[in-house]
C-alpha cells in the first residue's frame, strides 16, 4: 500500500479496504449511542453493500440512558457493578441486535443470510446467538467485549476477523 501523507493522497492508488471502509461506518454509527458506559456501532453488509446500521442505547420511546433511563448503567457508572455484570438489568439494546432488528423492521428487501457484521466490539453471547440465527457468516471487530463469545461463533462456523485500530486511524484525517 502506498504511503498516505496528510491531505495528499493519490486516490488512483490508495483506497481503504472494504473491511476498513465498513468499520469506519460502524465507528460513525456508534456516535449515535445514548449509553453512558460504552458506545458501540455495527453495520451489516451484503455483497459489499451496507444493508443496516445499529448502535447501542435504550429502545425508542424509553428515556435515554444518558438521561438516566437505564438504572443498570447508572449503577455501573457509580462503581456498584463491574463491566459485564448484571447485563440482564440493562435496558440498552446492543448495536448488533439493533442492526439485525433494523433489517426486520424496515424489510429492506434482502436477507441477512451470508452477510458480514462489522462491530466496534465483539458481540456478547446474546448477540452472537442472534448472528448465528439470522445467518451472518463473518464478523469483523476492532475490540474485544468483556463477555467473550468467540467459542460459540467458531462452533457455528462464523469467521471472526479482528482489525487493528491503526488500520482505521490513518483514514481519519480524510473525513
Amino acid at each position: 500500500m502506498a504511503i498516505i501523507k496528510k491531505n495528499k493522497i493519490n486516490w488512483n492508488k490508495v483506497r481503504p479496504s472494504w473491511d476498513v471502509y465498513f468499520m469506519l461506518q460502524a465507528e460513525i454509527a456508534k456516535l449515535r449511542s445514548n449509553c453512558i458506559t460504552r458506545q458501540i456501532g455495527s453495520v451489516i453488509v451484503k455483497e459489499n453493500r451496507q444493508i443496516a446500521t445499529g448502535y447501542n442505547g435504550t429502545p425508542p420511546g424509553i428515556k435515554n440512558c444518558i438521561d438516566g433511563g437505564c438504572n443498570r448503567c447508572q449503577a455501573r457508572m457509580n462503581g456498584e457493578l463491574s463491566s459485564g455484570g448484571s447485563l440482564e438489568r440493562c435496558l440498552c439494546t446492543h448495536a448488533e441486535a439493533n442492526a439485525i432488528m433494523q433489517c426486520a423492521l424496515f424489510g429492506n428487501g434482502t436477507s441477512t443470510s451470508g452477510t458480514t457484521l462489522y462491530s466496534t466490539f465483539s458481540p456478547c453471547l446474546e448477540c452472537s446467538k442472534m448472528c448465528i440465527t439470522v445467518g451472518i457468516k463473518r464478523i469483523v471487530v476492532i475490540n474485544d467485549y468483556t463477555e467473550d463469545s468467540y467459542k460459540i461463533l467458531e462452533e457455528a462456523n462464523i469467521n471472526i476477523d479482528k482489525l487493528k485500530k491503526e488500520e482505521l486511524l490513518q483514514w481519519l484525517d480524510f473525513i
